[in-house]
């Protein structure tokens, strides 16, 4: 019988977006723009590296923000669950400096994600653990004999959900819902439960 591992994203999965929650605190709407909306990850950095400079945000204004946000509602409850019956990973697009409070709140899965590069409290620019770094590890994780299933809300979710033996879309935009009709699709955690509960059972059979 093949192991398996399930894959998630973080942010529109099992917390809220970050980057939305600081739009939604400093009152810049330039900030809320996400993978959701820009495809390219170098595109939407960039686009946000100059909002932070333009208005001299640095990193502690976002932690300070990310140390008030609390998993999605059920989120650690669907987690805890789901490792009894699997390994889980999660990939990420985010950065380490982001993510180690919400791990925290989150029993500390398994992540794999980004890292920041500081200089005096401002954020000058970003180190990518690898490029296309969620199919990448999908593929690695195959090489080993695991299948994958894997879960994500976003365009940057894509190639892993493509790649993996099961790939399923968690609450997508309505272009992901149009554009990719014949990918399973969840709206909640019972709705992801059961979509991975399938997959498990025809991947042991």
């Amino acid at each position: 019988m093949k192991q398996t591992v399930v894959t998630l994203d973080l942010e529109g999965v099992l917390v809220p977006e970050i980057w939305i929650a600081f739009a939604t605190h400093t009152g810049i709407d330039e900030l809320r723009l996400t993978t959701r909306d820009i495809a390219d990850y170098d595109e939407l950095m960039a686009h946000r590296m100059r909002i932070l400079a333009k208005h001299g945000f640095n990193l502690t204004d976002i932690q300070d923000v990310i140390a008030r946000l609390t998993p999605m509602p059920g989120a650690k409850e669907f987690l805890d669950s789901l490792r009894q019956e699997t390994q889980v990973i999660i990939l990420s697009d985010t950065f380490n400096q982001f993510a180690k409070p919400l791990m925290a709140q989150l029993g500390w899965p398994t992540i794999f994600c980004h890292e920041l590069i500081i200089d005096d409290g401002a954020i000058v620019g970003y180190q990518l653990r690898q490029k296309d770094q969620k199919k990448k590890a999908v593929q690695a994780l195959q090489g080993l004999n695991f299948a994958v299933i894997a879960a994500g809300d976003s365009h940057n979710d894509l190639a892993m959900i493509q790649q993996a033996e099961t790939g399923i879309l968690y609450c997508p935009p309505q272009i992901l819902v149009e554009n990719y009709p014949d990918l399973p699709m969840a709206w909640d955690y019972d709705d992801l439960r059961r979509e991975i509960d399938v997959a498990l059972t025809e991947i042991r059979r």
